[in-house]
């Protein structure tokens, strides 16, 4: 049977996908990667049964070890947006050097690829990681996110601070996001890594069934908390000063900031249906995910 090594798996959606495909297959054929093996995650997939292996972006040789023997790549995008250049290429290199067969890469989806996006950042990143991917000649599949549903609630603040303020603030204007929960990539990815063969050399955009503005995500909210909840979309420059007065790091501000732009910019409005296909249903209402944060 394929070895599988899953990376990300002290994230939510590495950890997700390995619990998806343990219901799927064996397994001692799935292997996880983290930073810290004697870590209380690591002891906990251990206890599982899965390969528990250190493997760490940033070394190269300890990427080269946990690739050994390793014929499928899980790959997820490292967190860190100013490391993650050099830290995909280690990864890339190693998994050629060691023989991987295949790498799956939780990519993301986009619009507008030019040095002047408010999310070139991001979008080069994952643009870049694609090309050496590619380039390296190991059949791949590439997974393009949409946003996940979960950044709604780090994007508007805690219950209390929204029924304080009643506000929703964000400089996304009229844009819509096809917002998807972190379960939902993590079940379709692990039904394409138990069965590869229909996905070799595909790429794949998975966005949401709903495409939504954040003045109805705002509505949204309203049922939810029985508050009237407002939608005000203030220009970048607004949003980042009224961010700093009330003392947000400025590295947070500029995130934030940024995806709003791209938001507004329709960097998130796609409507392809491949993560319905593969799912065989809708995805998850973004209703139910501010139900759980609000109610």
């Amino acid at each position: 049977m394929a070895k599988t090594l899953i990376t990300g798996v002290t994230g939510g959606l590495g950890s997700a996908v390995a619990t998806f495909l343990k219901n799927k297959t064996a397994v001692e054929n799935i292997a996880v990667l983290v930073r810290d093996v004697q870590g209380e995650k690591a002891q906990q997939f251990r206890a599982q049964g899965f390969d528990v292996r250190r493997g760490d972006y940033n070394d190269p040789a300890s990427l080269a070890a946990a690739f050994q023997g390793i014929d499928v790549l899980y790959f997820v995008s490292g967190n860190d947006v100013h490391a993650r250049l050099p830290q995909h290429q280690n990864v890339v290199n190693a998994a050629k050097a060691s023989g991987v067969k295949h790498i799956l890469y939780t990519s993301t989806v986009r619009k507008d690829e030019s040095a002047s996006a408010p999310l070139h950042l991001v979008v080069n990143a994952h643009a870049q990681t694609e090309k050496w991917i590619l380039e390296s000649g190991i059949p791949y599949t590439l997974l393009r996110h949409n946003l996940y549903a979960e950044v709604v609630a780090l994007f508007l603040g805690a219950k209390e601070q929204l029924l304080q303020s009643k506000t929703v603030y964000q400089p996304a204007g009229t844009g819509k996001t096809a917002f998807v929960t972190r379960e939902d990539f993590a079940e379709a990815e692990a039904i394409i890594l138990a069965n590869l063969a229909p996905h070799i050399n595909k790429t794949y955009e998975f966005n949401g069934s709903e495409a939504l503005t954040f003045a109805q995500v705002a509505d949204i909210l309203s049922e939810v908390t029985g508050e009237k909840i407002a939608y005000v979309s203030p220009d970048a420059k607004e949003f980042e000063q009224t961010l700093a007065s009330h003392g947000v790091p400025a590295p947070i501000v500029g995130i934030v900031s940024s995806f709003g732009q791209g938001i507004a910019n329709g960097e998130f409005d796609h409507k392809t249906t491949d993560l319905e296909k593969i799912l065989g249903r809708k995805t998850t209402p973004v209703a139910q995910v501010l139900k759980q944060a609000y109610k």
